[in-house]
Parts: C-alpha cells; sequence; structure tokens
C-alpha cells in the first residue's frame, strides 16, 4: 500500500498511533474520532495513502465507501441517532485538515446544533445552467 511517513492516518495504519478500532480489512480501518462533533463520531479510511477524492484510487475509495456504509448501519443500531452524515472534505476550505483521504461516519441528533447543514436558498437558473456547462465540459 502507498504511505506518507508524516500523515498521522499512515501512523494509525502502522501502529505507531493508537486508535480505538471499530472495524478493519484488508483494504480500510474504521476508528473512533478523538475529536468527535457528535458521540459515536467514526473515521473510516483507505489503507492506501492518498491526499484526498482527487488523488484516491477507484479500489480505495468503493472500500472507503463500503466500510463507511457498514459502521453507519453499526451506528444506528447501537447509538438510534436522528441521523447520520457520511462527510468527506477536500481541502482546507472544505476543512480537511488530515490530508489523508477519509470519510467521517457522524451520528446527528435533533438540537445538536452543528453548522454543517447549510439552508436552503433558490438558485439564479441561469448561473446555475452555465456551470453545468462548464463541468459538463470536464466530464466528457
Amino acid at each position: 500500500m502507498h504511505d506518507d511517513a508524516d500523515c498521522i492516518f499512515c501512523k494509525i495504519l502502522r501502529g505507531e498511533i493508537p486508535c480505538i478500532t471499530l472495524w478493519e480489512d484488508e483494504a480500510t480501518l474504521a476508528f473512533m474520532d478523538i475529536n468527535p462533533a457528535n458521540d459515536g463520531h467514526a473515521l473510516v479510511i483507505p489503507r492506501e495513502h492518498a491526499k484526498d477524492v482527487h488523488a484516491v484510487s477507484e479500489v480505495a475509495i468503493s472500500a472507503t465507501v463500503l466500510t463507511a456504509k457498514r459502521v453507519a448501519a453499526a451506528i444506528d443500531a447501537a447509538l438510534k441517532p436522528d441521523g447520520i452524515n457520511l462527510l468527506q472534505c477536500n481541502g482546507p476550505a472544505a476543512a480537511q485538515s488530515v490530508f489523508h483521504y477519509h470519510m467521517h461516519v457522524l451520528p446527528r441528533y435533533e438540537g445538536d446544533d452543528l453548522k454543517m447543514n447549510w439552508g436552503m436558498r433558490p438558485g439564479d437558473m441561469e448561473a446555475i445552467g452555465k456551470f453545468a456547462e462548464r463541468i459538463r465540459a470536464e466530464l466528457g
């Protein structure tokens, strides 16, 4: 697997830093977040080091999502939250703080006051269409 000597998640994978493991397989590791936004907050990482969604392989991202789904089901059964966010951040502006692709499995509770959700506001349909044209051009 690809590895980064200075990456905290790679250090966890190598056993240099302890974690509270929830699940592991040949491709992923799921463990409790030590800075939880809510009780039961977990992280899922691929064993392959990749900085973000742009760098992660299709195999690693697929394995990570499947493990996140499994962990979300276990959190739902064990803790009975009101909802669960599967969150994945890319870059500092998106609040990525560890540059090893990962997913947060975040139990949500009514009134938990986390500021992650945004309100709905009508968009400018002409502008939305222009953004779509630019994005479609990149999709090929």
